[in-house]
């Protein structure tokens, strides 16, 4: 039986602590800078309710970057995946790492972050492909980076009616891999050597 869940929504229609995913989502999707969090007790909730959400989701006090490796061009896209809890509220995104501009965004929806990380880079070759880019994509995800190659989402979770609208997604991202070939290089970012990755949410 899966564990219960609070949801704090610092930022949202209606601010306040839920019992489910389905009614933080109800409240925070489409939302502008929506700020919500995931906890195990209804005490915790209530606390961080109560508190800045800056002391619970990206914070900025990271540790310092580390210098990369002179081989390593900022001419390059960086991906990575946010998942409060797992299941959980997910989202992706794409960095250019020579502006840390945001290319992309995505989420949040109910989903894995092994399922973000995937469709993160299968979302990083289309969008390099369609603008005639070349430019090596970093991630993280061992597992993510084997899924892509294998031009299969392995995931666990099931499909029901609230992750019906991630699993087309899936689907469309295992059907492009499928009919398209790419000369894109998907590099593991070794985040222990240079630190967190460029798209990283700074949720940790």
């Amino acid at each position: 039986m899966a564990k219960k869940k609070f949801y704090v929504v610092w930022e949202g229609l209606k601010p306040g602590v839920y019992t489910s995913w389905t009614d933080c989502q109800l409240q925070t999707k489409g939302v502008e800078g929506a700020k919500y969090k995931s906890f195990d007790t209804k005490e915790e909730a209530e606390r961080a309710l109560a508190s800045s959400p800056y002391q619970y989701i990206g914070k900025q006090a990271k540790a310092k970057p580390k210098a990369l490796p002179a081989n390593i061009s900022t001419e390059c896209l960086a991906v990575d995946a946010a998942c409060s809890g797992n299941p959980g509220p997910m989202e992706y995104r794409g960095v250019y790492l020579r502006t840390n501009e945001e290319i992309f965004h995505f989420g949040p929806t109910l989903g894995t972050n092994n399922i973000g990380e995937f469709l993160a880079i299968v979302h990083g070759l289309a969008l390099l492909k369609q603008k005639k880019l070349t430019m090596p994509i970093y991630s993280d995800s061992k597992t993510a980076i084997s899924w892509v190659k294998n031009k299969k989402c392995k995931t666990l979770l099931t499909r029901d009616a609230q992750t019906e609208e991630l699993f087309q997604l899936i689907e469309r991202a295992e059907n492009w891999l499928k009919k398209n070939s790419y000369s894109t290089k998907i590099i593991k970012w070794e985040t222990q050597e240079w630190g967190e990755i460029p798209a990283d949410f700074g949720r940790k």
